[in-house]
């Protein structure tokens, strides 16, 4: 996925003048999220635009704000909305995530972020590349308050992190009053390590979180059924 353009059922992602390239996880986890109706939703760490993107495709009624801190990365997705089929609905604020979740006192039913999860990791020389994929610029402890101070009372946050990150993100949201209600353990075949999991937290508390395990790939290197209904509604060849 390392083109300039990648095409979608019903949008168009360019993504040369982004220093983060369009991913199975922000697919993935564009496709999961979900909230029984919302009227505003959140894309923290936009990057392409794609997040926000597939939302307005799920969603007809609502409006979706984009928060993106790259420059370059800001204007290539307000590009991309500005060529989908739902421009008035979408609106990108180049700005830091803390900075925005400061000043803005509304509030939104449905908040998604694919963040930076190597807080420790080695860094490349590629700048733009460093504050997309290292939480440096964004720690877990800054996007969690920053959530619930956004999140309605009966909101829902979804984010995608490898299972390691995700233990840290579960124990800051306790502190933030921010529970968990799903999770989803992703592996690539059912001969794989888990590498990715995706979870959803609101400020009720919930007796028995719901755990899901999802196979993107059968044994064979086949997709599986059930990747393939996942991402129908987007992906071209499904």
């Amino acid at each position: 996925m390392a083109n300039s353009y990648f095409q979608f059922k019903q949008f168009l992602i360019h993504q040369e003048r982004c220093a983060m390239k369009l991913s199975t996880d922000a697919m993935m986890l564009g496709a999961v999220a979900e909230h029984p109706l919302p009227s505003h939703i959140l894309d923290i760490g936009t990057g392409t635009g794609v997040l926000a993107l597939m939302l307005a495709q799920k969603y007809a009624e609502a409006r979706i704000h984009a928060v993106e801190i790259d420059q370059d990365a800001a204007e290539q997705a307000a590009e991309n909305m500005k060529l989908s089929p739902w421009k008035g609905r979408l609106l990108v604020f180049k700005d830091a995530f803390q900075s925005f979740a400061m000043l803005k006192n509304h509030q939104y039913e449905l908040i998604v972020s694919n963040p930076p999860f190597f807080p420790n990791h080695i860094k490349s020389t590629d700048a733009k590349r460093n504050v997309a994929l290292h939480s440096d610029e964004l720690t877990f402890e800054d996007l969690l308050k920053g959530v619930a101070k956004l999140l309605s009372s009966k909101g829902l946050f979804f984010l995608i992190l490898p299972p390691r990150q995700m233990q840290d993100v579960k124990l800051l949201a306790e502190h933030n009053r921010l529970y968990l209600q799903t999770a989803t353990t992703i592996y690539d075949n059912p001969n794989a390590k888990p590498f990715r999991e995706i979870c959803s937290f609101g400020k009720n508390r919930v007796e028995t979180p719901l755990f899901k395990i999802f196979y993107i790939k059968e044994p064979d290197g086949k997709y599986t059924a059930e990747y393939r209904r996942l991402l129908k509604d987007y992906m071209l060849h499904f």
